[in-house]
């Protein structure tokens, strides 16, 4: 199981998302510069060019003709996939942390950080004929957020509710046509939320949290159903369209890694029985946390980006798919 290693950034990796079809990776970084890459054979398709701080997070639609970026410039950026061109840009008031197409592609929502007496707020846009004018638009809906800012965010597959993730660890079910709360906040988590991810068919999602863990969710009631245990800070997990697999990627905090060894800092990706949150796998490769991971839509390989700018691409060896465990 030899990786792919796709090296086209110079700082550490923030995000990894796959297109619909698995084709292409689109891959975000501390630099300036989000890289879309053939993820068969790990060739580099092209840059998006024109923010001018990190870009912290990324999303690509359903049919791969727009994508998605947010940055540390204080930019939402929307780009058209085939040419790479910016055609869109809304300026915010501090730096865009999530953002993501809704199940339709017809509405993006992204967040902003609290900053310089802005408070954090959900930005619901219409995406369906982005041109300049987008930037003046009014949007469909804000909501500011007067508790913990937002650091993660979902979009159900109706277009109808949104689940955001809180730095308190706090989860949220939000009404689109109210933007009011629907649930009761759910606290399972006892520090940040770094990432939420779906399963293959929107039941369930699973997040990854400061608090040395990573949970399972189900959608419609955010009641928890698993949990799965770490020694160390959980950056990102996602789990496998094709099996009952989690896996999770992290590390301590990349100012304390010059401490430890990499052996030692547990940089390795873990792979977890979803239903029996017993962990039979790890794979090492990266010299420092993984900041993202994510699953193949065939389930036949999965990727990792790390602080250490590199992103991996693993095919699954025979094995993994013969591996069956005894109950």
């Amino acid at each position: 199981m030899k990786p792919l290693l796709l090296h086209g950034h110079e700082r550490a990796i923030t995000q990894i998302k796959y297109n619909r079809e698995g084709d292409l990776l689109f891959s975000s970084s501390k630099d300036n510069k989000p890289n879309v890459w053939y993820s068969l054979n790990g060739e580099r398709l092209g840059t998006f060019n024109g923010h001018q701080g990190a870009v912290w997070c990324i999303d690509v639609d359903w049919t791969t003709t727009r994508f998605l970026s947010g940055a540390g410039d204080n930019t939402l950026k929307v780009w058209d996939c085939e040419t790479g061109k910016e055609i869109g840009n809304i300026t915010t008031n501090s730096s865009v942390r999530t953002c993501l197409f809704s199940y339709s592609g017809n509405m993006a929502v992204y967040t902003t950080d609290r900053a310089l007496k802005h408070n954090c707020e959900i930005f619901i846009i219409d995406v369906r004929n982005v041109d300049e004018s987008i930037s003046h638009a009014d949007p469909i809906l804000r909501i500011p957020i007067k508790g913990s800012r937002v650091s993660s965010i979902l979009w159900d597959n109706l277009d109808e509710t949104i689940i955001t993730g809180h730095e308190s660890g706090d989860l949220i079910k939000w009404d689109l046509k109210s933007g009011k709360e629907i649930s009761s906040t759910t606290r399972e988590h006892e520090q940040q939320i770094n990432d939420m991810q779906w399963n293959k068919d929107g039941t369930m999602f699973v997040t990854a949290s400061k608090d040395h863990t990573a949970k399972l969710f189900d959608a419609a009631d955010l009641m928890l159903l698993k949990t799965y245990k770490t020694e160390r800070p959980v950056n990102s997990a996602a789990i496998s369209p094709i099996f009952e697999h989690v896996v999770v990627g992290g590390g301590q905090d990349a100012m304390d890694v010059t401490t430890t060894s990499a052996r030692v800092g547990k940089f390795d990706s873990r792979f977890f029985h979803m239903v029996f949150e017993e962990e039979f796998g790890r794979v090492k490769g990266h010299f420092g946390p993984i900041n993202s991971v994510a699953f193949h839509p065939d389930g036949k390989s999965y990727s990792s980006g790390g602080e250490d700018g590199y992103v991996r691409v693993h095919n699954f060896d025979s094995s993994y798919f013969e591996y069956n465990f005894d109950y």
